[in-house]
């Protein structure tokens, strides 16, 4: 039987995992019919967005406050096609400010087919109290972490584990090995610190300085290391502008101009054949775990959005290798301490120190176990999940919509 599935994703990541849980649908629950919000990989898994989605990645919360008129006016564009569409399942991905806005504006119009948020806010970690709102806008959680179901059903809301797509990140080949080492001049007989200062430009702007100036510091004391940045596409110019300031002869892989596929192999066999890397916080942390790769996270934001978050956070680690592992194993250097001497301490003390490598690639070695690494990809769980959800509303009676869902 053909299903309609109304997505919504708001960012690259969430491109990314909607294209996965596209491929994973088709692949088996057989013909199914797309609509909705999405990116470039969504669009070529056959999605026609309503309007372009870089409009919606916007982070931190002053941020999204600057942004509120524009987003509140694309909730209600997305919200209506999704009431017009009357799917057999609305699925949000990631972007909480916007996505979780659509959820409660469905269910106020009465929409009464089922929600599914993929990919759980971090009520874990901070703001506890939007679980519960959480529980009122959507039907059921996609988790992409081990440990969050269990707490989301102490909150009343239904979820299941279906994997992190990190786990899913296949090996560099030979062939993309041999361009890093030949195209951009990587020298083979030096080792290699890859630099990842974020996807969104608002990562870009604070974090990019800083590292540069780390970076800088790192390659006066540690001469024989060669820095490579592996630039997402949507900021890859405005990171260009930034490394002016950086080291001579930092190597740069810009996706632009390149396939999807092409620019993420490039960016795997950095990973994967880099000594050490300095990240932002964020998945791309998981991506070194997958890639075996020692590493330093550091993380800041605009200063009123750093005071708010801090003063709310529930947990002390935010790195997710550190986060699955239950450990500190990671460096991280966050807010305050997000300054380019102790990011440069920092990643000083761990080229040096053997035996902390060790112990990062045993904690990344649980990391993948725990994230399902060599099993089922994630979007093939997810897409299992999303069906189960449909058979059992069909099999259940409308919802009706509270009164106090309104935005």
């Amino acid at each position: 039987m053909s299903r309609r599935v109304f997505l919504v994703a708001g960012e690259p990541s969430g491109d990314r995992l909607g294209a996965s849980l596209m491929t994973g649908l088709t692949r088996v629950g057989g013909p199914t019919g797309f609509s909705g919000v999405g990116g470039p990989e969504m669009e070529n898994c056959g999605l026609a967005s309503l309007f372009d989605f870089s409009k919606l990645s916007v982070m931190g919360l002053v941020e999204v406050v600057g942004h509120l008129p524009s987003l509140v006016r694309l909730v209600g564009v997305t919200a209506e096609a999704a009431l017009a569409e009357r799917p057999d399942v609305m699925v949000t991905i990631d972007s909480p400010d916007f996505c979780l806005r659509v959820a409660r504006r469905v269910r106020a119009r009465g929409g009464n087919f089922p929600i599914i948020h993929y990919v759980s806010p971090s009520v874990w970690a901070w703001r506890t109290g939007r679980a519960r709102k959480l529980a009122d806008a959507v039907d059921h959680v996609l988790a992409l972490l081990p440990f969050e179901p269990d707490f989301l059903a102490g909150h009343g809301v239904d979820a299941s584990f279906v994997g992190h797509p990190a786990a899913d990140q296949p090996g560099s080949t030979m062939r993309e090995d041999a361009w890093l080492r030949n195209e951009i001049g990587a020298d083979p007989d030096r080792p290699i610190l890859a630099v990842l200062p974020g996807s969104r430009r608002s990562e870009i702007e604070i974090l990019a300085p800083v590292f540069g100036q780390a970076v800088s510091m790192f390659c006066k004391r540690r001469p024989d290391f060669q820095v490579i940045v592996p630039a997402a596409a949507a900021v890859a110019a405005r990171l260009e502008f930034h490394l002016e300031a950086w080291p001579a002869h930092t190597h740069v892989i810009d996706p632009r101009g390149m396939t999807l596929a092409e620019g993420e192999g490039r960016k795997v066999a950095v990973l994967q054949l880099a000594d050490l890397a300095l990240a932002a916080s964020g998945t791309v942390a998981l991506e070194l775990a997958m890639a075996d790769t020692p590493m330093v996270v550091a993380y800041d934001m605009k200063w009123i959005s750093r005071q708010l978050i801090g003063s709310l956070l529930k947990v002390e680690t935010v790195s997710l290798v550190n986060l699955v592992d239950q450990s500190a194993t990671v460096p991280e250097m966050l807010g305050k301490s997000c300054r380019a001497d102790l990011i440069c301490n920092a990643i000083e003390a761990l080229a040096t120190d053997l035996q902390h490598q060790r112990q990062q690639r045993q904690a990344f070695a649980r990391v993948r176990e725990k994230l399902g690494a060599g099993d089922e990809p994630s979007g093939v769980r997810a897409a299992r999940a999303v069906l189960d959800v449909i058979a059992r509303n069909r099999q259940a009676r409308p919802r009706t919509p509270s009164p106090d869902l309104q935005d």
